[in-house]
């Protein structure tokens, strides 16, 4: 994922001077993401991309407005969610009142591999740990994880509490970690002493 740092200085050159290369960028970086979220609410992929495609669009024609958007990365998920919601109940005359209710699929959990190895019998462990966890718990799970956004930008995005986001992010790491029984003896190689 791009670096705050990074969006802040994409969004001022959008606003600022009009900067196309630096809209391709965030485009770019932001597309993949907010595909998979959007994808998450509408099961057709081609609604999906209309979806994040119209969000980039509005962007780009109210890109004078980005200076005022303290937190782009946030406002993008939540277009996207907006955008969504506002499609559904369009096209299928269904009001969604609870976000924990859509159907979430994780799609890659990116892995540092100095910081720890993973054998791929692991990997399909935490996968499985991690689908079979409750809905509301894998989307906060997806969005603090894979998505990476902070805990109180995701309480903001699904609009519940901090201590929701905190206590759900808990039960998935518990469930996560009862499902592997890491075991350090037996999981990563030893070496003669």
């Amino acid at each position: 994922m791009i670096a705050p740092a990074r969006i802040q200085y994409l969004k001022e050159r959008i606003a600022r001077s009009n900067d196309q290369q630096a809209y391709r960028e965030l485009y770019l970086a932001f597309y993949p993401p907010l595909l998979h979220f959007a994808h998450g609410f509408i099961k057709s992929k081609q609604s999906a991309e209309e979806i994040v495609s119209d969000v980039f669009i509005t962007i780009w024609e109210k890109r004078n407005r980005l200076e005022h958007v303290s937190n782009l990365k946030l406002y993008l998920y939540t277009a996207t969610r907006n955008t969504a919601i506002n499609y559904i109940t369009r096209h299928n005359k269904v009001m969604i009142t609870d976000l924990s209710e859509l159907p979430v699929e994780i799609h890659s959990l990116q892995y540092d591999p100095e910081r720890m190895m993973i054998t791929a019998e692991m990997k399909k462990m935490i996968q499985l740990a991690v689908n079979s966890l409750p809905a509301r718990c894998k989307l906060i799970f997806k969005l603090v994880k894979e998505d990476e956004l902070k805990y109180r930008e995701v309480a903001e995005l699904l609009k519940v509490s901090i201590k929701t986001v905190e206590t759900q992010m808990s039960i998935a790491l518990k469930r996560i970690g009862e499902a592997i029984r890491f075991d350090p003896q037996k999981t990563l190689p030893t070496g003669k002493r």
